[in-house]
């Protein structure tokens, strides 16, 4: 059966299949959702040694974290391979996050192969390709749609631009729109500089300014920097309480605070800041 447990965003760690030494490294990293891969890190003659290997992932002691998967294209005989290992795992995975995807059928695809009695794993969407982009709206009406995460390398070669911030400005905009309008979360792409943790954090930093969720990473020396900086601060909470307190004060009316003008969108965002800050009474 799938983890009560929903994704929250802040830190997305990604290791390889292939690797099992790496497992225990992931799921204490202290992201809160570890996936395990078989689609990109792992070669195409070692495709079913990681699937096999995979299933270990999600056979250990009971992890704090949300265990994931990232499964093959549906488009390839592997991601169909993957889809029938998946449903004949004993340990099964809270999360399969579905490559390539740019349509609402694969989703769909996934949840009716893995769905059954007592287990409906999330399923999120890897949007990576401009065909993609093209149908966010359709791929957004998916019932079974968990979220979405932003695939900045398929992306980027395939459009052939950069990596940078400014080159996939527009992506991760259009994204994060449609994400929204969908009331879905979104989690950014990983920072692909292993040893700048300056880029990482001005990477981080902008995505949550943009309005992702979280972001994914591929090393867990990257899972503090992302998780402090998606994680609000006592300042920023304290400023929501602040909004609240005023627009309860006010009657819901414009108003004041710390000189500054503060109306109804304030008011919903502080409050909802509060309402994830305290979680369920």
């Amino acid at each position: 059966m799938a983890s009560d447990i929903r994704p929250s965003g802040r830190a997305w760690i990604i290791t390889p299949g292939m690797h099992e030494d790496r497992f225990a490294i992931a799921r204490k990293s202290g992201a809160a959702v570890a996936v395990v891969d078989v689609e990109d890190s792992v070669a195409l003659p070692d495709k079913q040694i990681a699937r096999t290997t995979s299933e270990a992932f999600f056979t250990r002691p009971a992890p704090t974290c949300i265990l994931g998967i990232r499964m093959n294209s549906l488009t390839t005989l592997d991601g169909i391979k993957d889809l029938a290992a998946l449903a004949a795992y004993t340990a099964r995975p809270d999360l399969v996050v579905v490559p390539k995807v740019e349509s609402p059928r694969d989703i769909e695809l996934v949840a009716s192969v893995l769905d059954a009695d007592g287990y409906t794993p999330d399923v999120w969407a890897l949007i990576e390709s401009p065909r993609a982009f093209d149908t966010l709206p359709a791929i957004m009406r998916a019932p079974r749609l968990g979220g979405v995460l932003f695939g900045s390398a398929d992306y980027a070669a395939s459009v052939r631009c950069g990596l940078g911030w400014d080159a996939l400005h527009y992506a991760r905009s259009a994204l994060i729109n449609a994400a929204s309008a969908a009331n879905i979360p979104a989690i950014d792409a990983p920072t692909w500089e292993l040893d700048d943790p300056g880029i990482l954090r001005r990477d981080a930093e902008r995505a949550k300014e943009i309005g992702f969720h979280g972001k994914g990473c591929v090393h867990p020396r990257h899972v503090q920097v992302i998780n402090e900086i998606f994680t609000p601060t006592t300042e920023e909470i304290a400023q929501a309480r602040a909004i609240v307190e005023a627009a309860d004060t006010s009657g819901g009316t414009v108003t004041t605070v710390d000189g500054k003008m503060r109306g109804t969108p304030f008011f919903n965002r502080a409050r909802a800041l509060v309402a994830e800050t305290d979680g369920p009474s």
